[in-house]
């Protein structure tokens, strides 16, 4: 039986408006998509340092060398935060502006520095911090043994904005990218010191917190079970890190080489490994968090008990995720 002429009309209506409805939503759907993709684009990419701060930047590695290769630590001094935080590798956490000026005078007392050179790799703008990540090369003379050491090494230095536009450096940190044959001569028994990794980690009393704790419980076990697939997950495809007696490893193709190789070659068997943090700078898009460890490890006929220090920038990606952008670690 033939459908009614009036009915066969009204039923195509109705499936044209269904039709353009469906066309409508996906419409919106796909705006939505483009300027939530658009706006997270410009906010990861909107991380430039003013000229301002580049430039004070710049006359601050100058006035470093300087002290470094003059032996005059207290060209620094005006630079330090009150607060301020060296995190030195083989050396213990080294904090306030007093004890940062007994570091450098007691590197300086036991080295003669011949040269020192530092370049800048980024300078960041994150907000209420700057972080500027960089590498050096220093040729060094022991005044123990006479011997000539030339060291490469990376840095990275961590400035608070001022009220008065002004910045001041809170965190000072660096490693090597090789293994040194003094690194017992790098630790200065007379520099006040704090093993980070023995005291209270931050409470977990708020949503950032929670999620890191998450997070380094993930990582605990993660790492001891040598499982680079996972491990390479907590980085963003342009995170960068800057691992200890390593050179630095930037982009996923690199760093899923590089822990691939380390798990399997280079990692001892861990017993216990406890990570917590004592610190975290929640900046918005990205959380800066202070970050240490207690490793309980054995290796063949070898074992031992160590603690190290980290810093690690999270960003926040495009599915709200946080991913590891900049990793540092040293060794105590």
């Amino acid at each position: 039986m033939a459908m009614p002429r009036r009915w066969l009309k009204s039923s195509n209506f109705s499936k044209i408006i269904q039709i353009d409805m469906t066309q409508i939503k996906f419409i919106f759907l796909l705006f939505a998509i483009i300027f939530v993709g658009a706006t997270y684009a410009f906010s990861q990419s909107n991380v430039t340092a003013d000229e301002k701060t580049v430039v004070y930047l710049k006359k601050h590695r100058s006035d470093y060398i300087q002290s470094m290769v003059n032996k005059k630590p207290e060209m620094m001094q005006s630079y330090y935060a009150e607060n301020i935080r060296l995190m030195p590798e083989f050396q213990k956490t080294v904090g306030g502006k007093a004890n940062a000026l007994s570091y450098h005078k007691a590197f300086s007392d036991r080295f003669d520095i011949k040269s020192y050179s530092r370049n800048e790799l980024e300078v960041l703008d994150l907000g209420e911090r700057i972080v500027e990540l960089g590498m050096f090369t220093m040729k060094m003379i022991s005044k123990n043994t006479n011997k000539e050491y030339e060291i490469k090494g990376k840095y990275q230095n961590i400035w608070e904005k001022l009220t008065n536009n002004n910045i001041s450096l809170v965190t000072e940190a660096w490693n090597y990218n090789h293994a040194l044959e003094i690194e017992d001569q790098l630790r200065f028994d007379e520099v006040p010191e704090v093993n980070i990794a023995l005291q209270a980690h931050v409470p977990i009393n708020n949503k950032i917190s929670f999620e890191l704790a998450a997070l380094n419980r993930l990582m605990e076990a993660t790492i001891m079970q040598h499982d680079a697939k996972i491990w390479s997950q907590f980085y963003s495809n342009d995170g960068m890190f800057l691992y200890s007696r390593h050179p630095v490893y930037k982009g996923r193709k690199a760093l899923d080489e590089f822990l691939e190789k380390h798990v399997k070659e280079d990692m001892p068997i861990f017993e216990k490994l406890d990570i917590r943090n004592d610190q975290i700078d929640d900046l918005g898009d990205y959380v800066i968090e202070y970050a240490s460890h207690i490793a309980n490890w054995r290796r063949g006929e070898y074992s031992g008990i160590n603690t190290g220090k980290d810093i690690r920038i999270w960003r926040r990606d495009a599915d709200c995720s946080l991913k590891i952008f900049r990793a540092m670690g040293m060794y105590d």
